[in-house]
């Protein structure tokens, strides 16, 4: 594998995103991180647009939608916050451009896609107040987001990020949103017992194994195909939408080597965060 200067492609980026309260608990080690990836984004990368997937929004079992809208409102998607989670706002900006070369890319590689109209839901606005919040770090270029399978392949996730490649030639930064442990039907159990519960480690581990060591792009698809089937992995990820947008953003990734930038298990959950491809010659 490669890293991403000697194609002078942008690189991608998969986030564990935590919750909504991930915005207020500025203390946390998963809140600073994300503040450095963002630094790192702005400073360095310095994108001309995003495109962004997260665990939150999956359309059909075999079709994809896109975010054709230039401005929205945001999803409070969460339930049981306090009455200043709903009032958070995030400024962004679509655009229709973008989402239409997006769909069309996609179309081309054989997925079926559409735009619609819809606003960000929190795997992107919750993470993205972190790493680009309006005081310090503003990203200040269009963001579109995509959708999404409404099913469980890992292939088919990662045919999807694959198909977006050619994105990273035009400086357009892709980011897959989503948790590298989520497990909430434990984490109340965790959260009495005060104990991080086994498997989050365990599975962290696999996840980096599977991300970091291979050396091919065929080895890695392959290996994070059958992360799916490890004996952690159901109780690391009910569910595995949260997982699946690892999987696109190393599809995106295509030849370029993975590396875990950080990672903090905490009861149910990890909080790993990822990146393909290098930055130290991207400053220009």
């Amino acid at each position: 594998m490669s890293t991403s200067p000697a194609t002078n492609r942008t690189p991608v980026y998969f986030v564990s995103h935590g919750g909504p309260n991930v915005m207020f608990e500025t203390e946390h080690p998963a809140f600073k991180q994300l503040q450095k990836i963002g630094r790192e984004i702005t400073q360095k990368v310095k994108p001309k647009a995003v495109v962004v997937f997260s665990a939150h929004w999956q359309a059909g079992r075999n079709k994809v939608e896109v975010n054709e809208a230039e401005v929205t409102k945001l999803i409070y998607d969460y339930y049981g916050f306090p009455d200043h989670y709903y009032k958070v706002q995030y400024p962004n900006v679509g655009s229709r451009d973008l989402a239409h070369k997006v769909i069309g890319l996609l179309k081309d590689a054989g997925i079926e896609a559409e735009g619609v109209k819809r606003g960000l839901d929190h795997g992107v606005f919750a993470p993205f107040t972190c790493m680009f919040g309006p005081d310090e770090n503003p990203l200040g270029v269009p963001l579109v987001q995509v959708s999404l399978f409404q099913n469980e392949d890992p292939d088919k996730h990662y045919a999807l990020g694959a198909a977006l490649q050619s994105l990273r030639d035009e400086n357009i930064l892709i980011i897959g949103s989503g948790m590298a442990v989520h497990n909430l039907r434990d984490i109340g159990f965790a959260m009495m017992s005060g104990e991080e519960l086994p498997y989050a480690k365990v599975f962290d581990k696999e996840l980096k194994k599977a991300v970091v060591e291979p050396s091919t792009d065929e080895e890695r698809k392959k290996a994070l195909k059958e992360l799916l089937w490890h004996k952690s992995a159901r109780q690391a990820h009910p569910t595995f939408e949260h997982l699946l947008p690892v999987h696109i953003a190393a599809g995106a990734a295509g030849e370029d080597k993975g590396k875990q930038l950080f990672t903090l298990t905490e009861l149910s959950l990890s909080w790993a965060q990822y990146r393909f491809g290098d930055v130290a010659e991207l400053i220009a």
